[in-house]
This record gives C-alpha cells, sequence and structure tokens, in this order.
C-alpha cells in the first residue's frame, strides 16, 4: 500500500456491524509512500494509522480525472457518513429507562426513550431490565427514523409515503 500526502484513506469494516471510517492523509511517515500515516478523519479526529487488509487509498478527485489511463471516467465519490447512538441506561428501583440519542451531524439529532420494569420474583442482579429498556429506546428511534423519512418523502412528492420497516 502506498499513500501520499491529501490522498483519501478509507478503512472499510471486516465485519457487519463494523464503523468505515474515511479521511486525508496529513503526513507518510514510511518510506516510499508507506506506513504509518497520519491521517485527519472526517470526523476532525487525528490518528497515527498503520491500515491493515480492509484499507483503501485513493488519490485526490481532481488528479483521478480517468481510471488508469483507460479513459473511463472516474465516478465523483461521496464522503461517508458517521452517525453515533449514544444509549445511557438509568435504574431506579425496578425501573429502568433507557435514551437513544442519535447524532446525525451538526444540530441533526433524534432522542428517542425506553422503559422496563422489573417483576418482585426476577433477580435484581441480572440485566433483562436493561436490554429490555435498550431494545424498547431502539424500536422507538427506529419507528422515528422511518416517520421522520416518510414525512420528507411526502413533502418532495405531495403525496402519502410508507416505507417499509425491513
Amino acid at each position: 500500500m502506498q499513500g501520499h500526502k491529501g490522498d483519501r484513506l478509507v478503512l472499510a469494516a471486516n465485519r457487519t456491524e463494523g464503523a468505515v471510517r474515511d479521511g486525508e492523509i496529513l503526513e507518510v511517515r514510511g518510506a516510499n509512500g508507506a506506513p504509518p500515516y497520519l491521517v485527519r478523519w472526517s470526523d476532525g479526529h487525528e490518528a497515527l494509522v498503520f491500515p491493515g487488509p480492509d484499507a483503501i487509498v485513493h488519490a485526490p478527485d481532481e488528479d483521478l480525472h480517468h481510471r488508469g489511463g483507460t479513459g473511463a471516467p472516474v465516478e465523483p465519490r461521496t464522503p461517508v457518513k458517521q452517525w453515533r447512538v449514544q444509549i445511557s441506561v438509568y435504574e431506579q428501583g425496578d425501573d429502568t429507562e433507557a435514551s437513544a440519542v442519535l447524532l446525525a451531524g451538526p444540530g441533526d439529532h433524534f432522542a428517542t426513550h425506553g422503559h422496563s420494569h422489573r417483576s418482585a420474583e426476577d433477580d435484581p442482579a441480572t440485566t433483562i431490565g436493561d436490554e429490555v429498556a435498550v431494545a424498547r429506546a431502539l424500536r422507538h428511534l427506529a419507528d422515528t427514523l422511518l416517520a421522520t423519512a416518510e414525512t420528507q418523502i411526502e413533502h418532495a412528492t405531495g403525496k402519502d409515503a410508507f416505507v417499509r420497516p425491513v
């Protein structure tokens, strides 16, 4: 792998739950374009990176008018978006509350809540109440996102919209 200052480094997730990160190479510290690279990620953080096999280096778009000299135009790339979900769990007696907050960008967030109540017969040491409250908060978050998408589609098309949850 060779990278140069200004190239875009993309780290693809090596499992389905993993995040994809992208950033700009600020500095190449290895010989002849070899790692490690000092990278500024799209979220603004900087890190020294030794990329693995899941990494891809792209030259800046302005230098890629044609792919490999074949004359084939290069498709414009869109930046990788990172959304974060922060979950907080609060327990009080037999009740558990969970809040799920989706941070989708500057000023863009959704917050939902879930609740569970532990039965008197249940073991207070288990995390079942936490799991149920968090699952309910996440389900509400998913429903909120689908409803928001439906509303945006309706505004754009002027027609009723239904987004299937699966």
